[in-house]
């Protein structure tokens, strides 16, 4: 390590895991059971994008079906058969498959692991301040708030 605590390199899968599982206000925090990031970037001191490494169990899934107005995403799959869900429908993926979402498209996505050994990906994403997140599927709208995300149903009232 450097002087200043943060490493020079590590072993991806013996970086700490997030302490907390989910941003999401309930009932939907509760959905991302199974889910475990171990967010690689912040762990380096990045400010620009981040980068997790994200292990998903048999029957959980990535986040809510979500698109974000100003950050772009991308993941790399590592091991497993996950299947990505977007506005198309279905997509099965498998390891050294990649995606990418642009943002502004409104096209929601989201992991989903129906296989019944673990998905291992690394997802990247950059940290535009000012971004929105839109949920097609739930009543949920997500507004990034000096760095910090804010949840409100799709009509403004918190929750």
């Amino acid at each position: 390590m450097s002087q200043d605590k943060t490493p020079i390199a590590i072993h991806a899968h013996q970086a700490p895991t997030r302490t907390k599982p989910s941003n999401y206000p309930e009932p939907f925090a509760s959905r991302m059971g199974g889910r475990v990031k171990r967010p690689l970037g912040d762990l380096f001191g990045l400010a620009n994008f981040g980068v997790n490494l994200t292990r998903l169990a048999p029957g959980a899934v990535s986040a809510l079906r979500h698109a974000h107005t100003l950050q772009d995403e991308f993941v790399y799959v590592l091991e497993g058969h996950p299947t990505l869900v977007t506005d198309a429908g279905d997509t099965p993926l498998h390891p050294g498959m990649c995606a990418g979402f642009k943002a502004g498209t409104g096209d929601g996505h989201q992991l989903v692991n129906r296989t019944g050994e673990d998905v291992v990906y690394l997802e990247i994403g950059d940290r535009t301040a000012g971004d929105s997140g839109s949920y097609p599927d739930d009543d949920l709208r997500a507004v990034s708030v000096e760095g910090q995300w804010r949840f409100t149903h799709k009509d403004g009232t918190p929750y």
